[in-house]
């Protein structure tokens, strides 16, 4: 799943990104991009959902949505 992270705007943001996701319970793998401003997150949708992870990116300083897009990152199970 690809979130869009229009908040990252200088390199130490992504690592910050990541960083919250990865705490998360049933993330797999997280990626984020200051490029792109967004973050790729594999999880196990048993242990945690979409709306949770907006929450932590937004409790973090960073807002985000997810990108409709059918190459998205799908969750891993």
């Amino acid at each position: 799943m690809t979130l869009s992270v229009p908040g990252i705007y200088c390199s130490a943001c992504p690592y910050i990104v990541e960083q919250s996701l990865a705490k998360v319970d049933g993330v797999g793998q997280v990626s984020a991009s200051f490029e792109t401003k967004t973050a790729t997150v594999t999880y196990d949708d048993q242990k945690t959902n979409l709306a949770a992870l907006i929450a932590v990116t937004t409790r973090a300083g960073y807002p985000s949505q997810e990108i409709a897009s059918a190459s998205a990152a799908k969750p891993a199970k």
